[in-house]
């Protein structure tokens, strides 16, 4: 088995493990931190940044990679919108539970990202493909997505909390 052959199997190992996990719980309901969803957008931006530190992308590749983010944003907000969130009327405790249509939407995402990564990287010198574009381009599509599925729940979460209230308040 060569490195890559390694790199790949231990990436899917790593992922099916993941995978399990989140459906194992999908059961239960868990508190939504409206507080907290910044974080994880905010750390991949600061990878992001880290990458274009590194090998700053010019002319064109600007562009592809703000395409590449508007696709990663369309997807995340309808990823969003298939993860349910509920609201305790009397305490105003913000729950979610893991949707299996979004679980199983991001597996979808994960196995068309090694598929495309695979064919990419195996083909990029014949379509004269820049190898640091596609890093980046993954990223990008990586940060669109979790910022704006995140954006898209705490707008809706929000919404939520403002109607509790009003009605508490009216009652």
């Amino acid at each position: 088995m060569n490195h890559s052959n390694i790199q790949m199997l231990i990436t899917v190992v790593v992922v099916a493990v993941i995978f399990a996990l989140r459906f194992r719980s999908m059961n239960r309901e868990r508190r939504l931190k409206l507080e907290f969803m910044w974080v994880l957008p905010a750390l991949m931006l600061l990878g992001a940044a880290a990458l274009f530190a590194q090998v700053t992308p010019h002319g064109m590749d600007w562009l592809w990679l703000a395409a590449i983010f508007a696709a990663g944003a369309v997807i995340g907000w309808w990823r969003g919108k298939l993860i349910p969130i509920t609201i305790d009327p009397e305490t105003h405790l913000l729950n979610t539970k893991p949707s299996p249509a979004a679980i199983l939407f991001l597996l979808a995402l994960f196995v068309v990202r090694f598929g495309l990564r695979t064919l990419l990287e195996s083909e990029a010198q014949a379509w004269h493909v820049n190898a640091v574009l596609l890093t980046d381009g993954f990223m990008v599509l990586g940060v669109g997505l979790f910022a704006v599925s995140r954006l898209e729940m705490a707008l809706r979460a929000w919404n939520l909390l403002r109607e509790a209230r009003a009605a508490k308040a009216a009652a």
